[in-house]
């Protein structure tokens, strides 16, 4: 069991737009994080939208790790993720509900790195952040997530 905290919040409106760190934002089940790039993305706009797009989230740890085995530095921002966590084994939250405060997510697949990561940032993103460059997740309830929120697996 662990517990961990919430570091940041970033979102964009547009898919390769800049990531914008906000202190708080809405989470609504099976749409995203309100004014996130994937809020009003429609299934035929995106094929596989239903797979864990509404969030994404990574550890710091994971971008710490980048920086001192590859010597890639990476503002969390920068990730392209939504949730940088903290203390938090996000691999191991697959099939998973955890709560990010108030607002209960569920594991869906990992958040593996891709080419257009490594476009938006710099060479050897990808290849750093391989089997840990985050998770994706669903959103299960409606509430609001503030960054230094609590993170916790819910045990059922």
């Amino acid at each position: 069991m662990f517990k961990g905290s919430l570091i940041s919040i970033n979102i964009t409106p547009t898919f390769s737009g800049f990531m914008q760190e906000v202190s708080e934002i809405r989470a609504v089940p099976g749409k995203g994080l309100e004014g996130d790039r994937y809020f009003n993305v429609t299934r035929t706009d995106v094929p596989d939208h239903g797979k864990g797009r509404e969030v994404t989230l990574i550890e710091i740890e994971a971008i710490e790790a980048l920086k001192n085995e590859k010597g890639v530095e990476l503002a969390p921002g920068n990730a392209r993720r939504n949730l940088v966590t903290c203390g938090v084994p996000l691999n191991h939250l697959i099939n998973r509900e955890f709560k990010v405060g108030e607002v209960v997510l569920r594991g869906v697949r990992l958040c593996e790195p891709c080419t257009h990561l490594e476009d938006l940032t710099q060479s050897g993103v990808q290849s750093g952040l391989i089997h840990r460059g985050g998770l994706r997740a669903n959103i299960l309830t409606d509430g609001i997530i503030k960054a230094g929120d609590a993170i916790e697996e819910i045990k059922i």
